[in-house]
């Protein structure tokens, strides 16, 4: 294997002025495919982030004459998305809390299981590679906007960009074809924001949204006394796109005898509009867009076939979200993101739970399902972040994992009954066998509520015979959505 195609280590940088755990953690973490430096002072590790880009940091709360806390505030000034997740022999409620007000990505307890520290450390470099490809893409889309520009990293949306950019110099008619939803129009408005048409307008009107009669009036205009209420002379979406481009969406609904006259202003670039007789030129381009297999409508006698191939100069076809699901990460963060602008709201952090949801929909409405889903789960969200019960309650439809989690199977039934003990609920769950995963969060949900029962509701109490500090455990809590105080005695 070519050494140079392989990605990159994540690099981590931990600062700690005990040597003998910096070399602990390093070797844990470079056995575990990290790239470590390691620093013992404050001024050590701002000179490494100066030199070099870092992907997460591992930071001690009390360095030999500093406080970590406050050299916490000045690395984010400097490195803004940079995770940091704080140690320290000293755990406290009260510091944990003051380093998540500060900003500290999470928070550990000397001494601390280096399982543990792996997770956080997988969630927050995950976090910042998300973060830093939605900047990026940011920076691609540059002035046009998200509404002019397809969204994604990902290999099927790259190539349908690549042929947007070939094409979009030319004057060629475009057949834009994909599931609805899928960014038809979107596409149709990046050809436009890249074409030597750009100055002009860009319009759209739905063909099958109208009856026939309106919809050429629609397009073509009209004179006065064209028809019954006619009173007046009236232009159409060809007159007014001149000089710009006109986008036919869902042409595969238009009526036949709309068809007709669409060929004729694509043959001839003139038209007529209705109840007159003298012709008008369309300097127009025009983009058809379409979720019909239009090839098979010809087929069948509903579409014109040289309509078709007029149409069909140069094609473009989208792909579902389910194809370039590897996109669902990065869009969702940007969704959310601009569901935090528009309605004035602090960005939510995106939790792996709810993105697994995500992941795991069919998305029949593609991407503008998903900026749909994001936005009302955003909307629900009360404490900063997104959960899978916000995602379930807007989810038109559900996934299989959706309709587990709202129909239980009796493996998840016995994880959330206060009273069963973990041991009868393993055996069901090894009874009704559900994924690894799904088995894995209902032991840890049935574990967690064993503990809470057995200490009567004392957080502090769980947490200890859990073998965990009491700010974890809470956030074990917080994941599984358990409330202490309901196993109070």
């Amino acid at each position: 294997m070519n050494s140079t195609n392989a990605p990159a280590r994540p690099h981590v940088l931990v600062v700690d002025d005990e040597r003998d755990l910096c070399e602990l953690i390093a070797m844990r973490l470079e056995h575990n495919g990290y790239r470590v430096t390691c620093e013992s002072t404050g001024r050590g590790g701002i000179e490494v982030l100066e030199r070099e880009v870092v992907d997460a940091m591992v930071l001690d709360l009390r360095l030999d004459g500093e406080n970590g806390l406050d050299l916490l505030v000045d690395i984010q000034q400097r490195s803004l998305d940079l995770p940091v997740i704080m140690l320290t022999a000293h755990g406290t409620i009260e510091t944990a809390v003051e380093a998540l007000e500060r900003g500290a990505y999470g928070f550990l307890t000397k001494p601390f299981d280096a399982h543990e520290l792996l997770q956080k450390l997988d969630h927050a470099v995950e976090r910042v590679r998300l973060r830093r490809e939605l900047a990026n893409l940011r920076r691609m889309l540059g002035e046009a906007g998200s509404n002019e520009r397809l969204l994604g990293t990902s290999a099927p949306i790259a190539t349908v960009r690549d042929r947007i950019h070939r094409i979009a110099p030319s004057d060629a008619n475009v057949l834009i074809m994909g599931e609805s939803g899928s960014g038809k129009e979107v596409a149709a408005r990046s050809i436009h924001a890249h074409s030597s048409r750009r100055d002009g307008p860009f319009l759209a009107i739905n063909c099958g949204a109208l009856p026939a009669e309106l919809l050429e009036s629609e397009l073509f205009g009209y004179t006065r006394g064209a028809f019954t209420g006619a009173n007046r002379d009236k232009d159409g979406f060809f007159a007014a796109a001149e000089g710009g481009t006109l986008m036919l969406d869902e042409i595969g609904d238009a009526p036949a005898a709309v068809q007709v006259k669409l060929l004729r202003v694509l043959q001839e670039r003139r038209y007529f509009p209705v109840g007159s007789t003298e012709p008008r030129n369309a300097d127009v381009r025009v983009l058809a867009a379409t979720h019909k297999d239009l090839r098979a409508e010809v087929d069948a006698g509903r579409f014109r076939e040289d309509l078709f191939y007029r149409l069909h100069v140069v094609p473009i076809v989208l792909p579902p979200l389910r194809e370039h699901a590897d996109d669902i990460p990065l869009l969702a963060e940007l969704f959310l993101t601009r569901a935090a602008t528009q309605h004035g709201l602090s960005a939510p952090h995106l939790s792996h739970e709810a993105l697994r949801l995500l992941m795991e929909h069919d998305w029949p409405g593609n991407v503008r399902e998903l900026a749909n889903v994001v936005e009302g789960a955003a909307l629900l969200t009360t404490d900063g972040v997104l959960r899978p019960a916000h995602v379930l309650a807007v989810l038109s439809r559900r996934t299989p994992a959706a309709e587990e989690e709202e129909e239980p199977t009796p493996a998840l039934q016995a994880a959330s009954a206060p009273a069963r003990a973990v041991p009868d609920a393993a055996l069901d769950l090894l009874a009704a066998l559900p994924p690894m995963r799904e088995a894995r969060e209902a032991f840890d949900r049935a574990y967690l509520q064993e503990v809470l029962r057995r200490c009567g509701g004392n957080v502090s109490a769980a947490a200890k015979l859990a073998g965990r500090n009491r700010t974890d455990f809470h956030e074990l809590l917080r994941r599984h959505e358990i409330v202490a105080a309901e196993y109070r005695s």
